[in-house]
């Protein structure tokens, strides 16, 4: 089952976590009023990035954007690279999801498999309950993200506005994997009733 809704929060996410460019602030704004109805604390901290976008200049959410997830170890946009550094695994992982990608007919385009942009628009391709989409958010993207945010924590003068971004993104794909399994564990009680003697 498809979750418009939701596969839409999860392309706006990867429009956020992506280069910002003049379009940033309609795309936040976009995101506040999706997460409202199911998520509203997503939604606040959606606002207040939003706050600070409509605050600064594009020259220096650019500056932030790149000091924030091109310059740090700690809190890089690759995904494969913050489960695995520069490693074998990494490779192993980009060619994975290279594999899944091309199964879905999904393009990266000019990026990495495993940008973390990419990855959230992947998954909005994917049905809820698909096992494949809750794989890919309880094995890569909310460990990273949680590491992300930890990056954040231990070092206080780092007040980064895109902590707000990641801790949204991180409350709404919790909710996609709550509903998606009880989707799964729905439509198996469904079939199990349909098959029983």
């Amino acid at each position: 089952m498809v979750d418009e809704k939701n596969n839409e929060i999860f392309l706006r996410l990867g429009d956020l976590l992506d280069y910002p460019d003049v379009q940033l602030s309609a795309r936040v704004s976009e995101c506040v009023q999706l997460l409202a109805s199911d998520l509203p604390h997503a939604s606040h901290q959606m606002g207040r990035f939003l706050e600070f976008v409509g605050s600064t200049t594009q020259g220096r959410m650019e500056e932030i954007y790149t000091g924030t997830f091109d310059v740090s170890p700690t809190c890089f946009i690759f995904a494969g690279y913050m489960l695995f550094g520069e490693t074998f695994k990494r490779g192993e992982f980009l060619v994975q999801l290279q594999e899944r990608y091309h199964q879905h007919n999904f393009s990266a385009g000019n990026e990495l498999a495993d940008h973390i942009a990419v990855i959230f628009r992947f998954i909005a391709t994917l049905d809820d309950g698909d096992v494949l989409k809750e794989e890919i958010i309880e094995d890569c993207l909310l460990p990273v993200l949680e590491k992300m945010i930890s990056s954040f924590k231990t070092d206080p003068d780092r007040a980064n506005p895109y902590a707000h971004v990641l801790r949204a993104s991180i409350e709404a794909l919790e909710h996609a994997l709550h509903r998606g399994s009880a989707q799964r564990k729905a439509s198996e009680g469904l079939l199990e009733k349909e098959i029983a003697p």
